[in-house]
């Protein structure tokens, strides 16, 4: 490969960077961005052109003689699978480069069956979802998973899951490989439910707390526009954080005390059935609010104070300007998010709260499909890779 082609595969995808917004650009506004030659700028739209990533658009409004053309990203140039595993579902989706769902399917799975029967799934239904949208394999540019457990990002590994028997070490992305061989992306659920959220709602946003409270609790952080992962990719796992209310209440991570057991939905649904109430998981508890029982609502309060009281130190050390509460617990609205509000807004200083808005997911149950998307998407379309892919082409 001479230098003079990684050269311009390196301009050609630098090039790309600009045009990924999806703000339509003449050759001449190119120019004027990149401080380029206009002929080294058609080279590139050219290029570009020819691999199908930029189309043209709508003409720009001439200033005298023929309208220039006006070049944006085109979305349908490849497409993403997304796929979300969770404690007892998984969900799989196709997106376009946008990010854009096109398809997607969902099902009760338990990420206890093990790896080969959860992934053999979520590559039987990509295929599916492919052949019933009229792609193929060929046309995936790479593929985004969350899992409910820590992963290692630079090997896509769970790494000593709770809730994941049988995950520990598992390489994931070289197992999908085998059946679907396009790049994998692995990341824990709660982080690119952090992504889908950011791109969801808060584009411009550089500081974001994703909270999931589901079957456990977890948190994605987002600062100045970046990702927190932590050495071991745990960063964000509030779930067994001790609360002093709890002190004698056992964790299934074999510590007592934590926020986990506390607030959770199955912990808010023992908490219920204690008091004589039916309620055995955190949909029974969820139904149980929407009918307006007074101590479900009650119990959901307070397990958004167990939440505040932990995101309090969280708002103290990241100075967050959003934290959005998600996963299936936020279905029971305002109740949950008052509580937490209740005890962050009181203990927090003035000027970290001045300007921070608790609220809920705007993405909601999509949320980890929508990032998984953007993790596929990130990397499909990063300077690395379309360097590689013209290169290649």
């Amino acid at each position: 490969m001479t230098t003079d082609a990684v050269q311009t595969g390196n301009g050609v995808s630098q090039l790309f960077q600009l045009l990924r917004d999806g703000v339509p650009r003449t050759r001449a506004e190119l120019a004027k961005s990149t401080g380029l030659a206009r002929s080294t700028v058609a080279v590139r739209v050219d290029e570009l052109m020819r691999m199908g990533l930029i189309t043209p658009v709508a003409e720009a409004a001439s200033t005298g003689g023929r309208p220039p053309s006006q070049f944006a990203i085109n979305p349908a140039a490849k497409v993403v699978v997304a796929a979300d595993v969770g404690a007892s579902h998984a969900t799989v989706a196709i997106s376009d480069l946008a990010g854009t769902v096109l398809a997607e399917k969902t099902t009760d799975l338990d990420v206890a069956l093990g790896p080969v029967p959860v992934l053999t799934w979520l590559v039987e239904g990509a295929l599916q979802l492919l052949a019933d949208s009229g792609r193929t394999s060929a046309d995936v540019a790479a593929m985004g998973i969350g899992v409910p457990g820590p992963v290692e990002h630079s090997t896509g590994q769970p790494v000593n899951p709770p809730i994941m028997p049988g995950w520990d070490r598992f390489d994931i992305p070289a197992w999908v490989y085998q059946h679907l061989p396009v790049p994998v992306l692995v990341d824990n659920d709660v982080n690119i439910s952090a992504l889908g959220e950011r791109a969801t709602a808060w584009p411009a946003v550089e500081h974001l707390m994703f909270v999931k409270v589901a079957t456990g609790i977890g948190t994605g952080i987002i600062s100045d526009s970046r990702l927190l992962r932590g050495a071991q990719g745990i960063a964000g796992d509030i779930g067994h954080v001790q609360v002093a209310r709890g002190a004698d209440i056992p964790c299934q991570c074999g510590n007592r005390g934590c926020l986990e057991a506390l607030a959770s939905g199955p912990a808010i649904a023992r908490a219920l059935r204690a008091q004589g109430i039916e309620a055995h998981t955190g949909s029974d508890v969820v139904d149980l609010v929407k009918r307006g029982n007074v101590d479900a609502i009650q119990a959901v309060r307070q397990a958004g104070r167990d939440i505040g009281e932990v995101l309090t130190t969280c708002v103290s050390v990241m100075n967050p300007s959003v934290i959005a509460v998600g996963g299936s617990m936020a279905r029971v609205g305002e109740h949950l998010i008052a509580g937490v509000r209740e005890v962050v807004y009181t203990r927090s200083t003035p000027l970290a709260t001045e300007y921070l808005s608790i609220v809920q997911s705007v993405a909601a149950q999509q949320a980890a499909v929508i990032g998984a998307s953007m993790l596929a998407i990130e990397h499909a379309l990063s300077p690395e890779s379309l360097t590689a892919a013209f290169l290649s082409a």
